[in-house]
């Protein structure tokens, strides 16, 4: 057993796969598909570090890693990561957290931050255990809300009738209206038509109250790989051939994950989001057979209506005790030699 990292993805080997497979089962963000979309479409000036330990060929844990500016070490993740965590073997457990924590702390590196991460995260919890051994102090920090429902065998007629009594009028009476003043459909795209749907969701996007969007490539490249691993659930109303609502979301093993909404403002008095978060609730609930649905990021009021529970999620940052030198050293460096320099400055001046 040993601790290695390596700058590119394809260096690892080929046992990581095992522990993805692993991983994926708990979210889709901490799947392969996720992170070669990353690697592809996402990296902006994030330079890769993927801290591993291996036993031959056997990838026994993970933390795929960035560094951005300097000695500080942060998640490889994207502006839409909802949840971050370290991959890990079920066996040997201590033994691979020391192994990994020692590793860690041979990198050049005064801090190292995980987010966002889960409370009851037990990999983790693992980690500030074995990092504290390795010399390292950690602090945890709040970082946004995070609401769910839990299915619990409730069929989609169970979940509705849940809901506060503004929503499911909502839906009833904009829905009827929409029927008696237009013709409209609901089409859901997920197969060798995501190509199709996507377009459409980028002319719902444009037409939106939301800013242009930024990850235009991010975006595509998780519709086609999620579209290929048979996850992805794009749906997209129109009313009279024209796109006006259209809605992201994911479904892997057991979860559904609510991605992205948008509607077309000039359609806003039907509220086509509401009845297109409906009509997947519905798809998700009674077709997909979910046990969990994740709204993901955010404390918008109008989640907290869809939704029944609220989790919170984290950062956590390890940093290293600097000795007595360094830190002088660190305060010469910043402080008192620019503070040297500007006095002589000065002093030059007066001369002149």
């Amino acid at each position: 057993m040993e601790f290695r990292h390596y700058a590119d993805w394809t260096q690892l080997p080929v046992g990581v796969d095992k522990l993805f497979a692993a991983a994926e089962r708990q979210s889709v963000f901490f799947s392969r598909h996720w992170f070669e979309n990353l690697l592809e479409n996402g990296l902006d000036a994030q330079q890769p570090l993927f801290a591993s330990v291996i036993d031959g060929d056997e990838v026994l844990a993970l933390l795929p890693l960035s560094r951005r500016d300097g000695d500080h070490y942060y998640p490889l993740r994207h502006l839409y990561s909802s949840l971050f965590t370290l991959w890990i073997a079920d066996e040997r457990r201590p033994q691979i957290l020391a192994c990994l924590a020692q590793g860690l702390s041979r990198l050049p590196a005064q801090s190292l931050q995980l987010d966002p991460i889960a409370e009851d995260d037990p990999n983790l919890h693992g980690l500030v255990e074995a990092m504290a051994a390795a010399g390292f102090s950690s602090e945890r920090y709040f970082r946004f809300r995070n609401w769910i429902y839990r299915v619990d065998g409730h069929s989609f007629a169970d979940y509705m009738a849940a809901r506060p009594s503004r929503v499911r009028n909502t839906v009833a009476r904009k829905r009827r209206k929409l029927a008696r003043e237009h013709a409209y459909e609901i089409r859901l795209y997920g197969g060798d038509d995501w190509r199709e749907g996507l377009a459409d969701y980028h002319r719902v996007y444009s037409a939106s109250w939301k800013p242009e969007e930024q990850f235009d490539a991010f975006v595509s490249g998780l519709a086609q790989r999620f579209s290929a691993a048979g996850w992805l659930r794009l749906a997209v109303l129109y009313i009279g051939g024209r796109p006006a609502a259209a809605q992201f979301w994911f479904v892997a093993h057991g979860r559904a994950s609510i991605f992205k909404l948008a509607y077309d403002e000039s359609w806003k008095h039907y509220s086509p989001g509401s009845i297109l978060i409906a009509w997947l609730m519905e798809q998700v609930i009674d077709r997909d057979g979910v046990e969990e649905i994740d709204f993901l990021t955010g404390n918008d009021a109008y989640k907290q209506e869809w939704m029944s529970e609220r989790r919170d999620r984290w950062r956590l940052c390890f940093i290293r005790p600097m000795r007595r030198e360094g830190w002088l050293k660190r305060l010469k460096d910043r402080v008192y030699n620019p503070l040297f320099r500007q006095l002589r400055d000065s002093d030059n001046a007066a001369d002149h």
